[in-house]
């Protein structure tokens, strides 16, 4: 979930209110997660049984009729205790909704999801603002439809294609690193190290501490606490769109972390070659077809496993 609130609107609090629906609804219900929102503080259980409950009101105003239901076979298994046995929302039932707590307020209410890619896949998501994300292969977005303007980017890499809009700066969590947009198209890689690449216009890095501004055709290494910025070629952020990863002086350990998700099965590294740095750019077809053409291109020996390949020391 996004971040825990009550809306000022007649006092809705919208947080629970979004558990209520989202847990009487078994197409959206998340057991895991909803355990986890209920651990995390001893009140939100009678916030969330004040939301179900209001829910259950509604339901009986609005049923003029109890509903009949065929009885299903379902194999049982394990889950937590529900705390209300809800049915599904309708249509009816979120007008009645909406007009009870208030158009701002249900708009205002949390509507997080979450975009993954898995190894070798890229994915573009637009938003509903106009701008879009592109996610390379093992990575994981969150987004919210109550803050299209706001993104975490949770593991992997993303290049970032943002509609500017001064009043409202588009920002972007990596971690700990919080970014602001100035009008950009950027690249942020999470991992080993996390770095910033930015294309076009400009991004603002840990805005509330070091405040470094990134322009077209600069970077930032993130290492700890320390940021290294670096010079790009605009036209290689985000290159692996087009099927190459270009890299300056970057760690092999980094290198083959990057490699790995664009294959089917991953690259490691060797400790004693890991720090090693490695110029050049790879092309991500051949790397492909055969991982073996990594060895000349990186002084290494290729060793092939059944779950991967491992870059080692030439003997």
């Amino acid at each position: 979930m996004s971040q825990d609130r009550i809306s000022p609107a007649r006092g809705v609090d919208t947080v629970a209110l979004d558990w209520a629906l989202r847990m009487a609804d078994p197409a959206r219900a998340d057991w895991d997660a909803f355990t986890d929102w209920l651990e995390a503080d001893p009140g939100h259980a009678e916030r969330y049984d004040r939301a179900a409950a209001t829910l259950l009101d509604a339901e009986e105003a609005l049923s003029a009729q109890p509903e009949v239901v065929a009885p299903v076979a379902i194999a049982p298994e394990p889950e937590p205790v529900r705390r209300h046995p809800l049915r599904w929302i309708g249509g009816a039932m979120a007008a009645a909704l909406i007009g009870a707590i208030g158009v701002s307020a249900w708009q205002d209410r949390p509507q997080p999801y979450a975009v993954e890619t898995a190894a070798g896949e890229t994915r573009r998501v637009p938003l509903s603002d106009g701008s879009s994300v592109t996610l390379a292969g093992l990575s994981r977005v969150e987004l919210d439809h109550a803050e299209p303007r706001r993104a975490v980017l949770a593991r992997g890499e993303a290049l970032f294609q943002v509609r500017h809009d001064a009043q409202h700066p588009f920002t972007v969590q990596a971690g700990t690193l919080a970014l602001v947009d100035l009008g950009t198209v950027f690249d942020v890689r999470m991992g080993g190290q996390t770095r910033v690449a930015v294309a076009e216009g400009a991004v603002m890095v840990d805005p509330k501490g070091a405040a470094l501004r990134l322009d077209a055709g600069q970077a930032v290494t993130v290492d700890g606490s320390r940021l290294t910025r670096s010079a790009v070629e605009p036209e290689e952020v985000g290159g692996w769109r087009e099927g190459r990863l270009a890299f300056d002086g970057t760690p092999l350990g980094v290198v083959a972390e990057d490699v790995s998700r664009f294959l089917a099965r991953p690259v490691t590294v060797a400790p004693a070659i890991a720090a090693r740095p490695f110029r050049g750019t790879i092309d991500l077809e051949a790397v492909r077809r055969d991982p073996a053409v990594l060895g000349p291109l990186m002084d290494v020996r290729v060793r092939q496993a059944a779950t991967g390949w491992t870059l080692e020391p030439r003997e």
